[in-house]
C-alpha cells in the first residue's frame, strides 16, 4: 500500500488546498492530511478546529484521513509508515524553499520520504491561507477562494456574517 502525507497549516483549508487533496487522493492508496500544530504560529484556527473542518472537506474521500502532529515531519511519517510527502507548488519561488525542504526531509528520514510536487491549478495559483485571512478580516468577500462552510466559519472568527 502506497501512503502519502500532504502537510501544511490549513488555516483555513482553500480550494487550492482541496485541489491538491482531490488529485493526491487519486494517485495514492492512503493519504493523511496532517495539521501541523506549531506553538511558535498565531492560527485563526485551533489545531482541533482545522482537522475538523477537514474532516467534513475531504468526507468524500474513502481513502483519505485527517490528524494532526507536531514535530518533525520526517518524524512523523516514520510513525506513520508513509514514504510520500505531497507539497503544492503555486509559483517558482514557492520551489525553492519546497526543494530544501524534501531534501531535508529525506536525509533526516534516512532516505525514507520522498516528496512528491503537484502544481496547483491555475484557478488557485495567488491563492494562499494568509490571503484568505486577510481579506477576510476587512470584510471582503472570500467565496472565490474557500467553499461555503469555511467562509462561514472564517468570518466568525472575525465577528462578521457576511
Amino acid at each position: 500500500m502506497n501512503k502519502a502525507i500532504y502537510p501544511g497549516s490549513f488555516d483555513p483549508a482553500t480550494y487550492g488546498h482541496i485541489d491538491i487533496i482531490r488529485r493526491s487522493a487519486a494517485i495514492f492508496d492512503e493519504l493523511t492530511v496532517s495539521v501541523l500544530d506549531n506553538m511558535r504560529k498565531t492560527s485563526l484556527f485551533s489545531v482541533d478546529e482545522r482537522v475538523n473542518i477537514l474532516k467534513e472537506l475531504t468526507k468524500e474521500f474513502d481513502n483519505v484521513r485527517v490528524a494532526s502532529y507536531s514535530g518533525l515531519l520526517a518524524d512523523y511519517c516514520k510513525s506513520v509508515g508513509a514514504h510520500v510527502i505531497i507539497r503544492g507548488l503555486r509559483a517558482v519561488t514557492d520551489f525553492d524553499y519546497e526543494l530544501q525542504m524534501a531534501q531535508t526531509n529525506r536525509i533526516l528520514s534516512d532516505a525514507g520520504v520522498d516528496t512528491v510536487f503537484l502544481t496547483t491549478d491555475l484557478r488557485y495559483a495567488y491563492l494562499s491561507s494568509s490571503t484568505v485571512r486577510e481579506v477576510a478580516g476587512f470584510g471582503g468577500d472570500i467565496s472565490e477562494f474557500v467553499p461555503p462552510y469555511v467562509a462561514k466559519l472564517t468570518y466568525a472568527k472575525f465577528g462578521k456574517n457576511l
